[in-house]
């Protein structure tokens, strides 16, 4: 009998991977991964295999939609799927352990450090304020939704933080925090909202879960000025602030002291 386990690999580089799922990457027979719900940036595919001992194979978007390679595998090997991240936060990842479940292939899920955490951790923000997430497109011709927007304004109507992710292309390419911004800015302008304009509180992240990482609060159009730091990004809209949360915003982001 095979099976097939989800690993975590954390944020960054191949260090964010916990110790249950080195051991368990290091037990498989057969490794496999994949970096187009997102991708660590501070290491290479080589590095990854360096530190497990073993190949692996990484897969495009469709091998895993499809996701017959994997399972064909699982049914008499045991099989790693590696993400980064959590494995369980994209829902490609949960349709592929479903697909498992109904072929009889037991599945377990080895978590690791998720942005969806992180982010609040690093700004110190209250992580229980957050409402849902949302996630900022590339722009294409004739494609200009403003959906993306509504999470932000219905978290914000509710006291809520919104976190705020970027898309994230298969060939390696990352939606620039500043477009995202802009973005965001012409959603409004097309909803005729003011819940989100040129003043409003923002944080960008950079490189979260990296000895380099960067944060920075402001109003969008002082971010929008400002050096962001390198990819990856990602975005927190805060709601109602803690006077907890202000001073840390103040502290590790350099929030400004009216807001």
């Amino acid at each position: 009998m095979g099976e097939l386990v989800f690993i975590g690999l954390g944020l960054h580089d191949e260090k964010g991977i916990t110790l249950r799922g080195l051991e368990e990457a290091r037990a498989a027979d057969t490794l496999f991964a994949e970096f187009y719900t997102s991708a660590l940036l501070g290491t290479q595919l080589g590095a990854v295999e360096a530190l497990l001992g073993k190949p692996v194979r990484r897969l495009t978007r469709e091998q895993v939609e499809k996701g017959e390679e994997v399972l064909d595998a699982a049914r008499d090997r045991r099989v790693a799927f590696l993400v980064a991240g959590d494995p369980m936060v994209a829902t490609t990842h949960v349709d592929l352990r479903l697909r498992a479940a109904e072929a009889g292939i037991p599945t377990r899920v080895i978590h690791g450090v998720s942005i969806l955490g992180a982010a609040a951790g690093a700004l110190g923000l209250q992580a229980y304020k957050f409402g849902r997430t949302t996630t900022v497109p590339f722009p294409a011709p004739g494609f200009r939704p403003t959906s993306p927007l509504d999470p932000i304004l219905e978290n914000r109507r509710a006291g809520l933080h919104t976190l705020v992710l970027l898309d994230l292309r298969e060939d390696g390419t990352f939606l620039d925090p500043k477009e995202a911004l802009r973005s965001l800015l012409e959603m409004a302008a097309a909803e005729g909202t003011a819940d989100f304009g040129p003043g409003t509180l923002a944080c960008v992240l950079s490189r979260v879960g990296s000895p380099e990482v960067r944060l920075r609060a402001g109003r969008v159009d002082d971010l929008l000025h400002q050096d962001l730091g390198p990819p990856l990004h990602c975005l927190v809209v805060p709601g109602k602030l803690h006077f907890l949360e202000e001073k840390a915003l103040a502290t590790f982001a350099g929030a400004p002291g009216h807001f």
